[in-house]
């Protein structure tokens, strides 16, 4: 049996969410109305509806409640106008319950019957006071959720340190995990400025190269490994994997770079090495 879904967007950055068009027709860029974990909501359909099989159906799909009416869009654009003082009194509040927490944004669910207040903080903090000062000033179901550094980034934005406006505040929908490791895969600095990027986590564009990398890895020589050149045996004592070349560094204090299509370091190499020179294994350890 086949299904006609759509993917839904909430806000310009945010994930895709799939939404049953149980029997409505909807194109893309159209408004529609759903109702989400956080509640009654406003999103825009990205693309045509898809047609996919109920077997790819991880887990059960909501429907789209209907396609927005014009007071669910004029609902929508009051409930945003309302946010900077939502902002405002909320910062007033947490100043007054002493709490060290940054806010981020807010907003409403389409029938205002919910307000959502994100925020971010080095540790737990205990926002039970400020919730019931919340309710007591909005009059309605305040939640409070805590995000990560990065979705705070993401919500202020800024300039990287490659000088563009950052990855995340314009085109990166979801957030891959990024490794230490990645970053001693590229050769960088690890000092912590050198990859870090605005919300003192690593750097997103190390995650973009990272395959990259690894298949450079597999045809290229290690730091500090003996390899063999047109000039002779030789040590790698730095790589260049944009180039696919190495510098090698000979016994006579000289040096010089060598494409890898020129050196001999692989399995083969070392056993002809081996054979010719006896004993001398020590030297082509990597």
């Amino acid at each position: 049996m086949e299904h006609q879904v759509v993917p839904i967007k909430f806000n310009r950055l945010g994930k895709r969410y799939y939404f049953s068009a149980d029997g409505k027709h909807i194109n893309k860029g159209d408004k529609v109305v759903v109702e989400t974990v956080r509640g009654i909501e406003l999103g825009e359909a990205v693309s045509e509806m898809i047609t996919v099989d109920e077997a790819d159906i991880v887990s059960p799909l909501k429907p789209i409640i209907r396609v927005a009416t014009e007071q669910d869009i004029l609902q929508n654009a009051d409930n945003e106008a309302n946010e900077p003082y939502v902002l405002k009194r909320t910062a007033d509040l947490v100043k007054q319950n002493d709490l060290e927490m940054k806010l981020l944004n807010c907003e409403y669910t389409l029938d205002k019957s919910k307000l959502i207040i994100y925020f971010t903080s080095e540790g737990r903090v205990d926002f039970r006071e400020l919730v019931k000062d919340l309710a007591n000033e909005f009059h309605l179901r305040i939640e409070l959720r805590q995000v990560g550094a990065r979705d705070g980034a993401r919500v202020l934005g800024g300039i990287g340190p490659c000088g563009l406006i950052t990855c995340c505040s314009t085109f990166l929908g979801e957030f891959e995990p990024v490794s230490i490791k990645m970053a001693k895969n590229q050769n960088l600095s690890l000092n912590p400025s050198n990859i870090s990027g605005l919300c003192g986590k690593l750097l997103c564009c190390i995650h973009y190269e990272d395959d990259n990398y690894k298949e450079y890895r597999k045809i290229m020589p290690k730091i500090d490994s003996y390899v063999r050149t047109p000039d002779g045996k030789g040590r790698v004592s730095q790589l260049n994997f944009i180039t696919l070349t190495a510098k090698i560094e000979f016994d006579n204090g000289s040096s010089s770079y060598y494409h890898v299509n020129d050196l001999r370091f692989r399995e083969k190499a070392i056993e002809e090495d081996i054979e010719e020179n006896g004993s001398d294994l020590k030297a082509l350890e990597e």
